[in-house]
């Protein structure tokens, strides 16, 4: 296990037809689950780069109370360091530009589907972190690359990231299937 790890748990959430959702997010960065190391092996190979580390984020889980069902889902959002090339600086730039003009509209409607975008105490909205970064050709306005972390554990999950690219430990090993607790 690595990292300072921390869970944040969503409002309750009306669903049309009756029921509520609530959206928890278990935080890590945790060293990648077997599963998910191979599944980037694949995926780097697939475009003819090596894998360098994996790092997995965070594990969003959604879960449902309806007048009849109970039920629930998982997603692990992880990232896989492959030898990609950085991009120029100037793209990055160009990048965190349309990030920050559509960032408000981004979490407006990640509250809609998610039930809320966590603030801090202060009410100040948390970081939007891109989850295969700028810096390597990540896209800045696509749904799925985007996930809401607090200031501190977006600058030690960046901070994490140069190390996977740099295939070093811990990224570049294999962790447990659960590394939080319920």
């Amino acid at each position: 296990m690595v990292g300072p790890g921390r869970k944040w748990v969503g409002p309750l959430v009306a669903v049309p037809g009756g029921g509520m959702f609530r959206t928890v997010i278990h935080y890590g960065p945790w060293q990648c689950r077997p599963a998910f190391m191979r599944s980037c092996e694949s995926k780097c190979a697939a475009t003819g780069h090596v894998l360098m580390g994996c790092i997995w984020l965070a594990d969003i889980k959604m879960d449902f109370e309806g007048p009849v069902v109970h039920a629930g889902s998982r997603y692990g959002v992880s990232h896989c360091c492959c030898n990609y090339t950085p991009v120029a600086p100037a793209t990055t730039r160009v990048s965190r530009s349309r990030w920050n003009n559509i960032r408000d509209t981004f979490r407006r409607e990640w509250a809609k589907r998610m039930g809320a975008w966590p603030s801090d105490a202060g009410g100040t909205p948390w970081q939007g972190h891109h989850v295969f970064d700028l810096g390597h050709g990540g896209d800045p306005v696509d749904w799925d690359n985007v996930i809401p972390l607090p200031q501190d554990l977006h600058q030690y999950v960046t901070d994490s990231y140069g190390q996977c690219y740099a295939g070093a430990p811990p990224w570049n090993g294999v962790g447990v299937d659960y590394p939080y607790g319920e």
